[in-house]
């Protein structure tokens, strides 16, 4: 069994929509097929479910209406069969009466109902394509197996045997189909895996089947060894190391979602970034084999905050950087980079809601200095403690870049720098250069 993830810009459109269709039976193989919402809906959801916090009925109402005109034009050039067309009509029709009705009454906790209705409608719009085009398959409801606990983590194993029980039901079809992000919590309230989480769902159900192979469908050929929307000349990996590709991932690679590897990983399933546009080109593999290059790629990670505290009382002391992480810890704020001199320790974050609260908490243990609007440029590739020669070359490259901080082994696939925001664009540019000769 395969399965095969396709993001919104995959099925943004009623002619990418029927080109998904097209890829999926070009072999005889059973797939689980994850679809994203289509291009815009998200981001329309959110502003929808913004307005309606901030009371702006008018304003609300307006990006429904506008949503749902898109969605009835998009149905209009999809079927050819007008009773698929009208069960489509009436089904959509009914969604967007559903979403209608928290302009009457709207809590904290609709957000994620309001937000889960585009990948609902994906799913049975592509549902009725194929039925259109006379290819059975079946629709899988993910808020019948997919769940997070209490920590927000998925559940494995309910997913598993729920899934297990869901497909048993089911019965034997060539190709099953359901949603990507969306989930229950662990109080059965509608939830989701946070923006980008269709590729988590798909690794997700990969493992839980023991599936032979996950496709992450996009709109580019793989993953690419630098930000192709930024750096000329940019080419895509053949091969990325379980470890190379999250470490990616995470530092800005916006083709997967920075959690969605762990779980391929634990279940040895390859995952193949493929091309929607091209589906014959080779794309980007990732597994358990090692690349053979010693620096593989160049990620880009903005809206990074540096904070440096700086105390005597770090010399020879032990417990000190205890009580700073217990700081992050309280406000549920993760730290991307650190490094530490016996007198300061630096350290970046991403996530700045409790900013004021964490910086006021830490000048209780010295001197606080921060910096905001940085970028964590991230180096990645196989860098044993065998290796030599690769710190030279990245930091030649980097000659008339200032940086403020450099972290490496944490892990042996990253070298991470940090510079100011306005030095990203030129440091992925020399980089390229200096790295790839590009």
């Amino acid at each position: 069994m395969r399965v095969l993830k396709f993001g919104g810009t995959s099925v943004g459109t009623p002619e990418s929509m029927k080109e998904v269709a097209d890829i999926i039976t070009r072999d005889q193989a059973t797939k689980i097929v994850v679809l994203s919402a289509l291009s815009g809906t998200t981001n329309a959801l959110h502003a929808y479910a913004d307005h309606l916090k901030e009371g702006h009925i008018d304003k609300a109402q307006s990006v429904l209406l506008d949503l749902r005109e898109h969605y009835h034009t998009f149905l209009n050039r999809l079927y050819r069969d007008a009773g698929l067309l009208h069960r489509a009509t009436e089904y959509i029709d009914d969604r967007f009466a559903h979403l209608t009705g928290f302009q009457k009454e709207f809590t904290a906790e609709d957000e994620k109902d309001i937000l889960a209705q585009g990948e609902l409608m994906s799913t049975h719009l592509f549902s009725w394509l194929l039925e259109d085009r006379r290819i059975a398959s079946v629709l899988l409801p993910a808020l019948d197996f997919m769940r997070i606990d209490r920590m927000h983590e998925p559940d494995g194993y309910y997913i598993e045997s729920m899934l297990e029980k869901e497909l048993k039901m089911a019965g034997e079809h060539g190709v099953y189909i359901t949603q990507g992000y969306i989930c229950r919590n662990a109080d059965g309230q509608i939830d989701n895996l946070k923006r980008g989480g269709s590729d988590y769902t798909a690794t997700l159900i990969g493992r839980a089947v023991k599936a032979d192979e996950i496709q992450i469908w996009t709109d580019i050929d793989g993953m690419h060894n630098n930000d192709p929307r930024i750096v000329r000349n940019t080419f895509p990996i053949k091969h990325l190391a379980y470890g190379e590709a999250a470490e990616l991932a995470y530092f800005g690679a916006k083709i997967l979602h920075p959690s969605c590897v762990l779980p391929a990983q634990k279940g040895n399933i390859p995952i193949k970034l493929k091309n929607t546009m091209d589906p014959d080109a080779e794309g980007t593999t990732i597994s358990h084999k090692e690349a053979n290059t010693d620096i593989t790629a160049i990620a880009a990670k903005d809206g990074i905050t540096a904070i440096k505290i700086k105390s005597g009382r770090m010399l020879m002391a032990y417990g000190f950087l205890k009580k700073v992480f217990d700081v992050f810890e309280q406000y549920q704020t993760p730290i991307d980079m650190i490094t530490t001199s016996e007198v300061a320790v630096s350290l970046t974050i991403d996530d700045e809601t409790h900013l004021r609260e964490i910086l006021e908490d830490l000048r209780a243990y010295g001197e606080v200095e921060v910096d905001q609007n940085q970028t964590i440029i991230c180096i990645v590739g196989n860098f044993g403690s065998e290796q030599s020669g690769y710190a030279t070359r990245i930091f030649s490259s980097l000659t008339d870049i200032p940086v403020r901080m450099i972290s490496y082994g944490g892990s042996r696939y990253n070298v991470s720098v940090l510079v100011k925001s306005q030095y990203k664009n030129e440091a992925l540019e020399v980089l390229n250069q200096g790295l790839f000769g590009l």
